[in-house]
């Protein structure tokens, strides 16, 4: 073998950097810290979980306790769906227990999520986690305003979602927990994709509660990975108390105008059941909901034609097209439209008073947080005589 022979003053040079390289990296060596939140003495008798919620609006949730864990469960992610979801977690600094895969295990409380939902971002700044937020799937969507201003900071990135979903991204940022939904469709839900990758995955299914109160529950659902039962129990029972007190000035009502919601939609009207969350919300707000003769959960498929007959002497339409801005749009979509009473009298309300200027609509985020003030408004638009000093929030009238 022949050696090669090399230059004094290069070998010199080379050693100098080695040397140098070396010392820098041992000067830069991270400093390994406790998280403060881990338990330090491991004790299987002490209960690591004093403060415990308990479940008393939402449906589709359950949680168990144990001294060191807590099994959570999703019992209806989806419309039909055949199975349901657990998800261990394990207070961080404790043996985990045995009889689960390890993709149900998760450590807590999180120290970084990843939300694929807006609907999750307002229990973060409820609950005062924000800055754990490291990622969204759409930062355009978002109206959250302590989210809005990671997202401006550059502390939050995008990565997509569903069939689109980033997964190198996501691999790069390595969150503790990533917060998402499902739909039963394997082609575009990204839950098996996460989980298949490693990363930790829990759904929410806040969106299949069929009540305004099952939805916002679901802030607990939140609260469970980040131990924070007691401020969320604090939070809840808050709404809980205020639906109920807003509900109760509309419930002695005599006179509940009639309302219908909804449009045609390439010739289908897809109209709320008669046990939805729309028509509770209804209910409760002193209206006459036209479907609630109807005793199904989701939305029912009708002819243009069902709806004309049974709805064309309605006193209120709500919740059409978020693409109307004013009565000549919805005119022009369908002339068919100005046969309505509703229209006619001027009585068109429609949930897109806050939307940001890429289009997203903060009924669809903090709505579902926040039933009280929806419901607050509803009872503003059908009994405007009940809540004089209540401004309309997430509703507007359809201007001319």
């Amino acid at each position: 073998m022949k050696l090669v022979k090399i230059p004094h003053s290069k070998l010199i040079s080379f050693l100098l950097l080695l040397i140098t390289t070396l010392i820098i990296a041992c000067n830069h060596t991270p400093t390994i810290t406790h998280n403060p939140a881990c338990i330090q003495n491991y004790d299987p008798n002490t209960d690591y979980f004093p403060h415990k919620i308990q479940i008393t609006h939402a449906t589709g949730l359950a949680v168990e306790y144990h001294h060191n864990y807590k099994i959570v469960t999703v019992k209806n992610p989806w419309q039909n769906a055949k199975t349901n979801f657990q998800y261990v977690l394990v207070q961080c600094g404790t043996p985990p227990p045995t009889g689960f895969n390890s993709a149900q295990i998760i450590t807590v409380p999180v120290n970084s999520i990843v939300t694929l939902s807006t609907t999750h971002l307002p229990h973060l700044a409820k609950l005062g986690v924000v800055d754990k937020l490291i990622g969204v799937s759409n930062s355009k969507q978002v109206n959250t305003p302590e989210v809005v201003e990671r997202i401006q900071a550059g502390e939050v990135v995008e990565v997509g979602n569903n069939a689109n979903i980033d997964i190198e991204r996501l691999l790069e940022l390595n969150p503790d927990l990533v917060t998402t939904f499902g739909t039963g469709n394997s082609q575009t839900d990204s839950y098996s994709k996460l989980t298949e990758v490693g990363l930790k995955v829990g759904i929410n299914a806040e969106y299949m509660e069929d009540t305004p109160l099952g939805r916002s529950e679901w802030l607990k659902f939140t609260a469970l990975f980040f131990n924070q039962e007691e401020q969320a129990e604090k939070i809840f029972q808050e709404i809980a108390e205020k639906y109920a007190q807003i509900a109760q000035t509309a419930k002695s009502v005599t006179n509940r105008p009639t309302v219908f919601v909804g449009f045609n939609f390439k010739g289908t009207w897809y109209m709320p059941g008669g046990n939805s969350y729309v028509a509770k919300y209804l209910a409760d707000a002193g209206g006459n909901y036209l479907w609630s003769d109807d005793k199904s959960f989701g939305s029912l498929p009708l002819s243009v034609e069902v709806v004309v007959e049974r709805a064309s002497n309605a006193d209120y339409w709500l919740n059409f097209s978020q693409s109307w801005q004013s009565v000549q749009d919805l005119l022009a979509e369908d002339n068919l439209y100005g046969d309505f009473q509703a229209v006619q009298n001027g009585n068109l309300y429609n949930n897109n008073a806050r939307v940001n200027d890429s289009g997203g609509n903060d009924y669809w985020e903090g709505g579902m947080s926040n039933p009280d003030i929806v419901l607050a408004d509803l009872i503003k638009i059908l009994h405007p005589e009940i809540l004089p000093g209540h401004q309309l929030f997430y509703y507007h009238r359809l201007g001319q």
